[in-house]
């Protein structure tokens, strides 16, 4: 593989040797680079349930003399059928950055860091909001190991040496916190999911977007899914299924994407596959297995106000075949308003 990217940037390499804590941080020698949080959360009793996102984007200017801080926060109200989501971009500096060496970042008042009063890596701190409607501060615990997915610590996106990146996951993070909703202030607990992927390009010539979905069961296993998507609406062969088990252990598996429910953003004009059936293979039996994502509400669109690119992030519900609810899940879905090029 290339060392580099034409523009100067660091391609990620087979091999790397990862190094804990301190990875968790920023590597400004790579273009782009995100820590990507995603949760479901109840209050007690389970009385109400929400989702939310709370992500932090880095990106190098071509000439590597700036980097630019882009976050997104979302909250889905179920009960109120309501999705809350905003936008912030900063240039590197006081309003935002990126610490190398430990996970720090922040943009405006929004902050994702390790908790300062538990070992580095054991604790997260996260604290996010929605302009004056939503505001929140989670603790985020890991309930099992860090994975890093791929083949030899690097996740193909596709044939160009360059579509690749390092792919950490805490697949599953127990969550508690203060949920401000309006007038309301919950307690909520719940589990979240959290990706740190550092890149130079993510997408191939050919691709127009991607389909991303981190399945939580309730068997105590989880899957990522990604489906890297081609002009003519294909899936790319880079395109992944993996399966994550009860003591963190990863299996790839073959997979079949059906969308069983379609909606029009009145926003964006986008029409967004918001319901898919996955249909793959259970390593731990070898029989086939049915995975319907059914979102909590439709309308779970982010609007590219600020950055730019308007997708589809939403926290859905999973059935079995027989219609049964057998875990959560967030959906991704990107480039249908327009060619997403990273």
């Amino acid at each position: 593989m290339p060392l580099t990217t034409a523009e100067g940037f660091a391609v990620p390499q087979p091999g790397r040797v990862f190094s804990f804590p301190q990875d968790h941080g920023s590597h400004p020698e790579f273009k782009i680079e995100w820590w990507y949080v995603t949760g479901h959360l109840f209050t007690a009793n389970r009385s109400r349930r929400f989702g939310y996102e709370a992500t932090f984007f880095r990106s190098a200017a071509p000439d590597k003399t700036t980097q630019f801080h882009l976050a997104h926060m979302a909250l889905t109200d179920v009960a109120n059928d309501t999705f809350y989501h905003q936008e912030r971009l900063n240039r590197e500096g006081w309003d935002a950055s990126s610490a190398i060496g430990t996970l720090a970042v922040h943009n405006g008042p929004w902050s994702l860091r390790f908790a300062p009063d538990a070992p580095a890596g054991e604790r997260l701190a996260l604290t996010g909001g929605v302009r004056g409607d939503v505001a929140f501060n989670f603790t985020l615990t890991p309930a099992k190991p860090l994975v890093i997915f791929g083949e030899n610590g690097l996740s193909r996106k596709g044939a160009a040496p360059t579509a690749a990146s390092h792919y950490l996951t805490f697949p599953r993070l127990r969550t508690e916190g203060v949920l401000t909703v309006g007038e309301e202030t919950l307690k909520v607990t719940g589990e979240s999911w959290m990706d740190h992927e550092i890149s130079s390009s993510q997408l191939d010539e050919n691709q127009v977007g991607w389909d991303w979905a981190g399945i939580q069961l309730n068997d105590g296993r989880e899957i990522m899914f990604y489906r890297m998507r081609l002009r003519d609406g294909s899936s790319d062969p880079a395109s992944s299924l993996t399966w994550v088990d009860k003591t963190g252990n990863l299996r790839k598996s073959d997979f079949k994407w059906e969308v069983v429910e379609r909606w029009s953003s009145p926003n964006s004009g986008a029409v967004y596959p918001i319901g898919v059936r996955l249909t793959t293979s259970d390593p731990a039996s070898g029989k086939p297995v049915e995975l319907n994502l059914i979102p909590l509400i439709k309308n779970q669109e982010l609007g590219g106000d600020t950055g730019g690119i308007s997708y589809w992030e939403g926290a859905c519900r999973v059935l079995d075949a027989e219609g049964r609810e057998i875990g959560s899940a967030y959906l991704e879905l990107t480039g249908y308003a327009k060619d997403l090029k990273i």
